[in-house]
């Protein structure tokens, strides 16, 4: 991904994410000014898997398996109590992360072939990206102008295809969260 004037992603690129409009109004601002994704459609989320299937992969079949995976496990609330950081990268870590870790253990089994985030991190933390390595100057100050708005919270409900055509993200398909009175 670049910062530039080029293309940042792969049409047909798709990724599962649980979205969090909760956070909007809390970094919303800041992400639109330092994270890619937001200024390209993705909305405030936490990462089930990514990259997925290529979304000419995605056929029927492969919807009504998700569907299968997702409805087996509950919906959830989460909690967003204090910011985290990565090399280049300000993020809100969610409480509890087991929930989220389960939903991409299920569906990394189920698709062995696209691990999460490709196998570059191992075992990648749960969060909802705040800002990119634009504005690393800028965390400490970004982290006390908006620790007055957390906790943050938000139930999980469901988790969402969304699909790149190569300059923005779209949702393609929404997947609940348990069965009939979940």
């Amino acid at each position: 991904m670049d910062d530039g004037a080029g293309p940042r992603w792969t049409a047909g690129g798709t990724a599962l994410v649980i979205t969090v409009p909760e956070a909007d109004p809390l970094v919303g601002r800041v992400r639109r000014t330092y994270d890619p994704g937001a200024r390209d459609g993705v909305p405030a989320h936490v990462t089930v898997l990514y990259p997925f299937l290529p979304a000419a992969r995605i056929d029927a079949e492969v919807l009504a398996a998700l569907r299968e995976l997702f409805v087996a496990h509950q919906p959830f609330a989460l909690d967003f109590t204090a910011f985290g950081r990565f090399p280049g990268l300000l993020w809100l870590a969610p409480e509890p992360r087991a929930p989220l870790r389960a939903l991409t253990a299920a569906v990394a089994a189920r698709w062995p072939e696209v691990p999460p985030y490709e196998g570059a991190f191992g075992d990648p933390a749960p969060h909802l990206t705040v800002a990119g390595s634009r504005a690393e100057e800028a965390y400490d100050a970004v982290e006390r102008e908006f620790a007055a708005g957390l906790p943050l919270r938000t139930r999980v409900a469901g988790v969402h295809l969304v699909v790149s055509d190569g300059a923005r993200w779209h949702l393609r398909e929404t997947f609940p969260l348990g069965g009939p009175g979940s």
